[in-house]
């Protein structure tokens, strides 16, 4: 049962983002993968959820927090980036390979990179969702809630104070240093990896510890790839006073310096 709800979710991301796929040549624009991310992840485990005909009171506790994760994110992303157009990372893909091509190439590049990680990332909510026979050890569950409750205050409040933040135009060239910001230059990718340690604690708590590997898989991706490295290359040289926020302000783990 487990590895065949597994790769039926397989099937249903490929169909996912190859529709959206074909939407964003449509609105000639890769970026909407952004703000689809977090709900690709809801409907994936609600497709799971369902197939599996998961009543249980923690398998319902589970897509409840999932949903609230991937729609919030969801939201977010897309209210930040209304009316803005394709992203400027995009623009450059597009240019590097070329416009008349990178339509096709998208494809592999974009939709289908992020529907694979996406399948690796909620391995254990599929395992997890996919059988509601699945006994819970509530001396795990538990921790595994606090911990995404903590990675969920730490995103959406990280969020919260960045928008506001710039939203004042008082504000302008200038860096938020307080709040969540004081702790962590990342607050908000900080919290994101929490929460999916939180998730894999849950489905730990019902045998299911070998799906490890998507925790480290999010963090290893948020700290090296596309969340952490990037934006510090990017606020180097754009804010001057960025080497002066480093010394003073633990890169991910709020008070640990590393």
């Amino acid at each position: 049962m487990d590895i065949n709800i597994w790769f039926q979710s397989a099937k249903m991301i490929l169909i996912m983002m190859s529709l959206l796929w074909i939407v964003s040549i449509i609105l000639k624009n890769a970026s909407i993968v952004d703000p689809f991310w977090g709900t690709g992840f809801v409907i994936t485990g609600l497709y799971v959820f369902f197939e599996g005909k998961n009543n249980s009171d923690f398998g319902l506790l589970v897509m409840a927090l999932l949903m609230v994760w991937g729609l919030r994110l969801s939201a977010h992303l897309l209210f930040r980036n209304l009316g803005k157009g394709e992203d400027f990372r995009y623009q450059q893909f597009r240019k590097n390979f070329g416009a008349k091509h990178y339509w096709w190439i998208s494809f592999f590049q974009v939709f289908m990179l992020q529907g694979v990680i996406l399948w690796i990332v909620i391995s254990p909510l599929v395992m997890l969702l996919g059988n509601p026979e699945r006994a819970f050890n509530l001396w795990l569950a538990f921790p595994g809630l606090i911990l995404w409750l903590t990675g969920f205050v730490f995103e959406t409040v990280g969020d919260w104070q960045l928008m506001r933040f710039k939203a004042n135009h008082a504000n302008k060239g200038k860096l938020l240093t307080s709040g969540l910001w004081r702790l962590s230059r990342h607050p908000n990718y900080f919290g994101d990896a929490m929460i999916w340690w939180g998730f894999w604690m849950m489905a730990a708590s019902c045998g299911l510890w070998w799906t490890v590997f998507s925790p480290l898989l999010m963090t290893f991706l948020l700290m090296k790839v596309s969340g952490v490295v990037m934006l510090e290359k990017s606020m180097k040289t754009s804010k001057p006073c960025y080497e002066e926020y480093i010394k003073n302000t633990p890169v991910f783990f709020p008070f640990i310096r590393f």
